[in-house]
């Protein structure tokens, strides 16, 4: 510890708002780590909307001042005690925790992952929380079959190019979803059969399309990330027995739903969060495992919008807020 500085670079914020609540600033001290914490300095940091939802105030920060960012990638500065043999310092890891939009940050030893030498310390960054999302999704939120018809939304997103792929490898029919041509082309290009506009005057029409696509049956699961404006459209859309997986709300909470409505076509109705899936270290292991086997396979590949540097993470922001974005968004430090 006694080679780190005592401050640090990094985006905090006082109080909810909009992008104008965001501080970069170079005087915000170096934690420590705890007890079964790693310390990481930082190369790269990704951008995930979650951290719009934390900044606006639609989920509670847990104290102020609060730094942003739930993922980055870089190397072990510092260990506490009682942390895995495995991750030590000089060690390259890529984690999902709080505090990341920084030079340094704490992280649980259970959600610190050693990167393997073949991948490249900005793909481990640009990859991990939204890849494990999407590998999770397929395999426990709605376990795909081949063959099977899904409908993803979002489609050009961080985690939609991902699953797009990620069901082409396992063998599913997928039909995307995106709000312009140049998406849906980007989507079609990384495994999706079919790929629709959202028809945002008329529901009903994109229901009709998904329902042709799939010779009148309906998908075996939706994967929908959009929230409101998205999930009633998507949820007609569900065969009998099939899934809804809700899993963002991009463009708001979802309205209060009507449990009966689940009774029509007994379909299943989740909300997942993937720490839920890797509560383990065990569990994380796993799906890091099948995530780097995804990569250095060349089955899963991960498309970088942009790398911002830190201190214009008022621009990054506004960008993945505005829909300017395809693929994943980093800072570099």
């Amino acid at each position: 510890m006694a080679s780190l500085p005592k401050t640090m670079k990094g985006v905090w914020i006082e109080k909810n708002g909009g992008t104008e609540v965001l501080q970069y600033r170079d005087d915000i001290p170096v934690p420590s780590p705890a007890d079964g914490e790693v310390l990481v300095k930082n190369e790269f940091i990704g951008i995930n909307y979650i951290d719009t939802y934390f900044r606006s105030g639609l989920y509670p920060a847990p104290k102020f001042p609060y730094i942003l960012g739930r993922e980055g990638s870089g190397t072990i500065a510092a260990v506490g005690a009682n942390v895995p043999s495995d991750l030590t310092e000089g060690k390259r890891v890529v984690y999902m925790g709080q505090y990341a939009y920084a030079e340094y940050t704490p992280v649980t030893a259970n959600y610190t992952i050693p990167i393997p030498d073949e991948i490249p310390t900005k793909i481990a960054a640009a990859s991990v929380l939204q890849a494990l999302t999407a590998i999770t999704l397929i395999r426990e939120a709605h376990p795909v079959q081949k063959g099977e018809w899904v409908l993803v939304t979002a489609a050009a997103g961080g985690v939609g190019l991902l699953l797009c792929q990620l069901l082409k490898a396992v063998g599913a029919r997928t039909i995307a979803a995106a709000s312009s041509e140049e998406k849906r082309e980007l989507a079609k290009g990384n495994g999706a059969e079919v790929v629709l506009g959202y028809h945002e005057e008329n529901r009903d029409a994109f229901v009709e399309e998904v329902l042709k696509a799939t010779g009148g049956e309906g998908v075996a699961a939706v994967f929908d990330s959009v929230g409101k404006v998205t999930f009633d459209s998507s949820f007609k859309c569900v065969k009998r027995k099939g899934s809804m997986v809700s899993f963002g709300n991009a463009s708001g909470a979802v309205d209060p739903f009507n449990i009966a409505r689940l009774s029509q076509k007994n379909v299943k109705l989740l909300r997942p969060a993937l720490f839920n899936y890797i509560a383990t270290r065990e569990e994380l292991q796993q799906y890091a495992s099948e995530l780097w086997e995804f990569i250095s396979k060349e089955k899963l590949h991960v498309k970088i919008h942009d790398v911002y540097p830190l201190a214009e993470v008022e621009r990054a922001t506004k960008d993945i807020e505005g829909r300017k974005t395809t693929g994943k968004l980093l800072l570099k430090l």
